[in-house]
This record gives C-alpha cells, sequence and structure tokens, in this order.
C-alpha cells in the first residue's frame, strides 16, 4: 500500500469518526449477551472444529491509534480506548467499494466483551452478514437487468 492510499484511509478514517452520526444514524452497537445470543456465540467452540468463515485475508496496517485491516471487500478499523479505567475497542466496518467506501456499521467492546478473541468472532460475523446482504443486493439488481 502506497502513502497515497493510507492517507485517504487516514482521511476516510477521521471523517467517519467524527460525525459517525451522520454516517450511522442508528449508532454504535454495543456488544452484550443479547448480540452473543443472536450471533450463536454463546454455544461452545471447538478449537478442532475447522472453521472456514474465520480464513478472511486483510492488508494489516498498524499505528499507535488503531489497527486498519484492508483487502478487496472491507476496511476495518480496530479502535482501542479507555473511559476511565474501562478499556473499550471501537470497530468499524466500511465496503472497500470503488468510488468511494461505504461506512456499514460500528461496534464496540468493553469489560468481559473486550477479549480480542470475541472481538475477532463478532467481528467475522458482521462480516458475514454485510456480505450476505450485498449478495442479496447484487442478486436483485442482476435479476432486475
Amino acid at each position: 500500500m502506497d502513502d497515497k492510499q493510507l492517507t485517504q484511509l487516514e482521511e476516510l478514517f477521521n471523517r467517519y469518526i467524527k460525525n459517525i452520526n451522520h454516517w450511522l444514524p442508528e449508532g454504535i452497537i454495543d456488544v452484550n449477551l443479547h448480540v452473543l445470543q443472536r450471533f450463536g456465540l454463546l454455544k461452545y467452540h471447538s478449537r478442532d472444529k475447522e472453521d472456514h468463515s474465520l480464513t478472511r485475508y486483510f492488508h494489516v496496517i498498524e499505528s499507535p491509534e488503531k489497527i486498519t485491516l484492508v483487502n478487496e471487500q472491507f476496511i476495518v478499523w480496530i479502535v482501542p480506548d479507555k473511559i476511565g479505567d474501562v478499556p473499550i475497542t471501537y470497530i468499524l466496518v466500511a465496503l472497500n467499494e470503488l468510488e468511494q467506501p461505504k461506512l456499514e456499521i460500528a461496534f464496540s467492546t468493553s469489560g468481559i466483551y473486550n477479549s480480542s478473541r470475541l472481538v475477532l468472532r463478532v467481528l467475522e460475523k458482521f462480516l458475514f452478514d454485510i456480505q450476505e446482504n450485498e449478495d442479496a443486493i447484487n442478486s436483485l439488481k442482476n435479476a432486475k437487468t
């Protein structure tokens, strides 16, 4: 990734984070027991079971403020923060569209929900849902033509 692309990613992140309520009127989803239940993440997860849903490949860009993951489909910003003495992680997910990446969802984890393993499992579920929705939209568009 060249310096111009890195600068564009940083500008895009700053535009989204400064006015998150404009880009996501529903706000930032707080990961809690209800979200985990909805995604079926409360069930035992066997390490022996091969899980192909966790095999997305991303280019990783690290900075002191955040980690940025980029591939042909998504841009993901993982931003650690602290509110008082409580660590919190914000995750923003955008579709990596040619014209302009489009912010799709943001979620946060804190307390017992703020472990790297859980953050990544929730992220994968959101990515799967977004991709499934995009596939359905594209299928409908193709059916009309």
